[in-house]
């Protein structure tokens, strides 16, 4: 029996070094992906200036400064684009966009259930939303879209809901998702197939209304990304 435990002991431990050494070699000898995003690329590094138009069917928009808070989060390699978007018609005063493109470390990319409960947000409802995409070729680009909501006090003391939208996916060089969890899969399963580190990127739509109306501010989201994706992202394949 003891010498069983040893043995055991010993696969165990063969099996975390020949781990650690592929891990070593593939961080060595890794390449990296070509971003599906497309940018004005940014001289010294592999940071860009992504491509989120500036008008958009009767949308116009300002330039978002990249926050403080990102640029002591994000890896010094990380891409960070914002846009702010508004137009007649809209439930809300807005929609802030985002993208936000990995350079050689993967934790640029992140998972929406940490960052949006951490900002006092509740997740009210989830759904998975087809938009059709009249690119070059023509694609459904599959994207999540949540419901959210917090609560905040008034003046007077009273309480009041404030509702948003939120729509997300990932991407990279003709892959999306959006699921997380389905990203770092077909990252890992990219790194170890081709030893080929993909630029994933997280684009994301943010936009607050009246509680009731996040139908209605949803189906100004996806007029937006139906026409503005082709102008930032490189056409993908339909699976």
């Amino acid at each position: 029996m003891k010498n069983s435990k040893w043995l055991m002991l010993v696969m165990v431990l063969m099996l975390m070094a020949g781990t650690a050494g592929a891990l070593t070699w593939l961080r060595a000898n890794q390449k990296l992906g070509t971003p599906g995003l497309k940018g004005t690329p940014i001289p010294g590094g592999l940071k860009m200036n992504i491509s989120l138009p500036e008008r958009v069917l009767d949308f116009t928009s300002t330039n978002v400064p990249e926050p403080a808070v990102a640029l002591g989060y994000f890896p010094k390699d990380t891409s960070y684009t914002e846009r702010y978007y508004t137009g007649p018609g809209l439930p809300g005063p807005g929609i802030q966009c985002t993208a936000i493109l990995m350079g050689a470390d993967r934790t640029s990319i992140h998972r929406p259930e940490y960052c949006l409960p951490g900002q006092g947000w509740s997740i009210d409802s989830k759904a998975t939303v087809n938009i059709p995409i009249n690119d070059q070729p023509p694609y459904s680009l599959k994207v999540a879209r949540w419901n959210v909501s917090t609560s905040i006090q008034q003046p007077d003391g009273q309480t009041s809901k404030i509702a948003a939208v939120y729509v997300y996916w990932y991407v990279a060089n003709d892959e999306e998702t959006p699921d997380h969890d389905k990203m770092i899969e077909w990252l890992t399963l990219d790194l170890f197939r081709t030893g080929k580190l993909q630029r994933w990127a997280y684009i994301s739509y943010f936009a607050l209304c009246e509680p009731g109306q996040e139908d209605a501010m949803a189906e100004q989201i996806k007029r937006l990304i139906a026409v503005q994706v082709p102008n930032f992202q490189l056409p993908l394949k339909q699976k």
